[in-house]
């Protein structure tokens, strides 16, 4: 594996990038070879709630599901906050009991997403996907056990180069999420802000990958 992805809606079924393609429970596609899923909070679906965390549960028996998601927190969306936080913590427990990681959609509720791990006592990875907030959302973030992974923003926005600088080496992730960018380019810019060359961010990524996922 050269590249890894940590967050994507499109496969793109290259043999040099592993992605971890964003499935739902409803739309599930069995072809995928590597896959999160989750119940997103803009699709809350309260009819549905119970059928969706059962594919879940047992998709997360499958060794080629390597996380929960994308799941987690969103204060600019319609849906009720204490809905969220149920389906959340639902998840969480869920991908605590199978031991995979988490990719968090978290949206103007940091705060809400770390009291909600440290309730939870949640110890499986959760990974903060498409992060765009500042090196002090980071600090916290990192403090309290967290990894974050950029991808659009970090391409859309300079002013993240100094975030992504601040994040340790071994709590980061890259993604494309939607961007129409490949995760190649995302590398190329990662390096180009750290310094270093594509091949010591491929290490640096896969030992992160290895040790979030135990593949």
């Amino acid at each position: 594996m050269k590249f890894f992805n940590l967050h994507t809606h499109k496969f793109t079924n290259q043999e040099s990038v592993l992605e971890l393609v964003n499935q739902y429970p409803q739309e599930f596609d069995a072809s995928i070879p590597f896959y999160s899923i989750g119940i997103h909070p803009w699709y809350i679906d309260k009819q549905r709630l119970e059928a969706d965390l059962q594919i879940i549960e047992n998709k997360l028996q499958e060794p080629n599901c390597l996380a929960v998601g994308e799941c987690g927190l969103d204060k600019r969306i319609e849906i009720s906050l204490e809905l969220q936080k149920k389906v959340f913590e639902k998840q969480l427990l869920l991908a605590q009991k199978y031991n995979k990681a988490v990719v968090i959609h978290c949206v103007a509720a940091f705060q809400e997403v770390i009291a909600i791990k440290k309730q939870l006592k949640i110890t499986v990875p959760m990974l903060i996907h498409g992060f765009s907030k500042n090196k002090q959302v980071a600090k916290e973030l990192i403090d309290n056990g967290f990894y974050i992974s950029f991808g659009k923003y970090l391409m859309r926005n300079h002013d993240m180069e100094s975030v992504f600088l601040s994040v340790p080496n071994d709590r980061f992730f890259l993604e494309t999420d939607i961007l129409d960018e490949g995760i190649e380019e995302v590398y190329s810019l990662g390096a180009q802000y750290k310094n270093i060359d594509i091949e010591e961010l491929q290490q640096i990524i896969n030992n992160n990958f290895k040790q979030v996922f135990n593949f």
